[in-house]
Formats: C-alpha cells, structure tokens, sequence
C-alpha cells in the first residue's frame, strides 16, 4: 500500500496527464459496450435497449445471407490490405527523403506538405476528384486524354477505374500520418551509428539497409498490428463521398461500412448496423492476436504483447 501511495505522489504530474485521455477511452470506447447487445435485438425506441425483443443472429443475416456479401467482403480487406501495403512503403520512403533534407526549413515545409492532405475531411477530397473526373468538365476529360489523344471517359460509371482512383486517394491523403511518425523513429536513432558506417566508407543506400530499416521494425511492427485490428473497417467518406454514391460502381467501391449505411437509410434497422459493428471488432481483434502470435513467434522482442 506504501508502495503504491509511494508511486502516486511521484508520477503524479504522468496520471493527471493520463486522466482526459483515460476519461475519454471510458466515456466514448468502454461505456457504449453494452450497446453490444442490440446486435442480437430487434431494437425498438419505445421498449429500450434491454427492453426490445431478443431474436438471437438474424440481425447477421442482412451481411451474410445477400449475394453482395462476398463482394462488399472481398473489397474490404483488399482494399485494407492494399492501403496498408502502399502507406507503410511510402511512408518509410518519405520519411527518409524528408530526413536527409539539409535545408531545415525546407525539411519542416516537406513535413507539413505531405500532411496537410491527411487533414482533409472526405468531402472536400470528393470534390477534388471530382474536378478530376467530372465527365463535362473534369481536368482529365477536358485537358489531359485529348492531349494523349484519348477519347473521354466516363469515371462515374466505370466501376473498373475506381480501384486505382480510391488507392491513388487514399495513398496521396494518408500517407502524412505514418510518415510523420516515422520521421520521428528515424530521429531517435543515434547519429554515431551513421557517423562510425561512413568512417568505414559505407554508401547511403548501405547505411538505410544496415541502419535505418532495421531500427524501424519496430515503429512498422506495431502500426501495422494496428492498421490489421481496423482491416474489416473502411473509411467511410473515401468510398461514400469520392465516388458521389454512384450506383453504377458499387462492384468495386462497396465496403461493409458504405452497405450497412444504405442498408440502414431504406431499412433504418439500428439492430443490423449494431450486427455489422460487432463482427467487424470480432474479426479485428482475431486478427490482431494471431498477428502478433506470428510476430512473437519470429521475432519476441518485436511483438506488442
């Protein structure tokens, strides 16, 4: 008990710091848990969360019994599974260029620049496709493909294109965040050891392979656990708000999350979305522990637990 008040009165400026995060965490992650249990309701306003009546899985049977249920699947974790790929390669990619930049204000600049898309919210970059892909008068359509001597497309109703558009979008918005905190892993490494591999007349390219990479396993390590434990989820607004809700390529931009939603907006079933919801953290955490029990069974100290 000692040992504990002991402890209390000498990290004490750490927990009042730890305090708005951990209320949060309760408030907005722990708390709502309990509304768990409208993923097995039928939910209905008048009798209340633990007062609607009970009817078991039927509610997972609006993701599983529908012929779109492999499709809205299959684009899920491609999807994820592409993002997660591309953002960590450009992002180490990045963050290394940014790092060896002599000029520090331009070091700073770069560092803004390559963010400030990550900052944007979903519907500006919608228009910002859009004025891309407008088939009237879209900089792709009006400018670009008569100068290569290719006849307009219609982006909006070619469910082919959307793949590389939503990785493209994606890429080019989220890039910023992993690479800012790469940056930062990269500035932890202690500048002796760059110091002691040229001495031995090691390359710049020697000194990433020998130095850099290894000291970043890590930092890809954890944000990658991370980024699986999110891999049945998808960003709403990037497949919602960049293709303007078009019907005609929903085989290449429906996720669960945009086919809950439109489910929920003719049904307004609150018990499907909550089912959706559910099976998306199930799978999430699955995935998370069986990445790091593959993590910790090749490399220990590298596993998050």
């Amino acid at each position: 008990m000692n040992t504990t008040v002991s402890k209390l009165k000498r990290y004490w400026p750490l927990y009042a710091m730890f305090l708005p995060g951990g209320l949060y965490l309760l408030i907005n992650n722990y708390i709502p848990m309990a509304g768990i249990i409208v993923a097995f309701k039928q939910y209905n306003v008048r009798n209340g969360l633990f007062g609607s009546a009970w009817i078991g899985l039927k509610n997972f049977k609006f993701l599983f019994a529908t012929p779109d249920a492999f499709v809205i699947t299959r684009n899920t974790i491609l999807y994820n599974f592409v993002f997660i790929i591309l953002n960590t390669l450009f992002g180490i990619i990045f963050a290394i260029f940014i790092c060896d930049a002599v000029n520090k204000k331009l070091k700073k600049t770069y560092q803004s620049a390559i963010l400030f898309p990550y900052l944007m919210s979903a519907v500006i970059l919608g228009y910002i496709v859009f004025a891309f892909c407008s088939q009237s008068n879209g900089i792709l359509n009006s400018t670009i493909l008569p100068a290569l001597g290719i006849d307009p497309v219609n982006w909006y109703s070619d469910p082919n294109v959307w793949p590389f558009i939503l990785i493209f979008t994606n890429t080019w918005k989220g890039v910023g965040y992993g690479c800012l905190i790469y940056i930062s892993a990269i500035n932890g490494i202690d500048p002796s050891l760059y110091e002691a591999a040229s001495l031995d007349g090691a390359t710049k390219w020697q000194q990433i392979k020998a130095i850099t990479l290894p000291s970043l396993i890590p930092t890809i390590i954890t944000l990658t656990l991370m980024s699986i434990g999110r891999i049945f989820y998808s960003d709403f607004g990037l497949f919602y708000q960049v293709p303007r809700n078009s019907g005609a390529v929903y085989a290449t931009t429906n996720v669960i999350d945009t086919y809950v939603y439109r489910g929920l907006m003719e049904q307004s079933n609150i018990g499907m979305s909550a089912a959706a919801g559910f099976y998306q953290s199930v799978v999430g955490f699955a995935l998370v522990i069986i990445a790091n029990w593959v993590v910790r069974k090749v490399s220990e100290e590298n596993a998050l637990f």
